[in-house]
């Protein structure tokens, strides 16, 4: 009788470090769910917009976007602040502040202007915002080409890297594309353009270098006259 319970207890001390693995696996999924679920720091996303509306004058630069920020994660993102940068361009072009928010592309007297100011995007959800920047002069003298334009932000939480470095929140990249400058036929309005590849016909397109090659000798004139000055 004693031979035959053995096996039995055997079993039994088996089946502990089964279910014990189990048990961890369950609590494991549960805590990594939640933190799914409820506190994962996601990132900001942005995809390249189809429209943009600009203003270039020998006084002043204004670009203005449609963009839809989502969050990927599940906490709120804070954005504290936003500009317009030219990676590509030579470092006498600096990054365009953010300048304005408004609700919708086209410049209307009555378009809901609002100063810059940090708001937050919830998570897993997408916010559509009309973004304008720009600055006074020299800033940004668009040719009539094709730039890679980024619009970076400085958000509310640091990355890994922040938090390794001990370093505060850095600008990151929310979005890179191309924004064509060649699309711009009134330099001096402020009117929306498409900023779809092949969307202006040849004449649009001669119109848009006259237009901005003028521009652009107006403002070297300026500069020359300024030095002789």
């Amino acid at each position: 009788m004693v031979g035959q319970t053995c096996p039995a207890g055997q079993q039994s001390a088996g089946s502990l470090p089964a279910a014990a693995v189990v048990a961890a696996c369950a609590l494991i999924f549960t805590v990594t769910t939640f933190w799914w679920l409820n506190a994962r720091q996601g990132k900001l996303r942005s995809w390249e917009p189809h429209s943009f509306a600009a203003a270039v004058t020998p006084q002043l630069a204004r670009l203005r976007f449609p963009l839809v920020l989502y969050n990927t994660g599940a906490k709120p993102i804070v954005v504290i602040d936003l500009r317009l940068s030219f990676p590509e361009e030579q470092r006498s072009v600096l990054p365009l502040p953010w300048t304005s928010t408004r609700d919708r592309l086209r410049p209307e007297s009555e378009d809901g202007v609002r100063l810059p100011a940090p708001f937050a995007v919830s998570g897993r959800t997408a916010d559509q915002v009309f973004l304008e920047f720009g600055a006074p002069f020299p800033g940004f003298v668009p040719e009539a080409r094709d730039y890679k334009a980024v619009i970076e932000g400085r958000l509310g939480h640091r990355t890994v890297l922040d938090r390794a470095l001990r370093r505060h929140q850095t600008w990151q990249p929310i979005l890179s594309f191309t924004l064509r400058a060649r699309h711009i036929t009134e330099p001096g309005a402020y009117i929306a353009y498409s900023n779809k590849p092949g969307d202006r016909t040849e004449e649009e397109l001669r119109k848009a270098d006259a237009a901005l090659g003028a521009l652009l000798k107006t403002l070297r004139g300026a500069a020359e006259a300024g030095e002789q000055a």
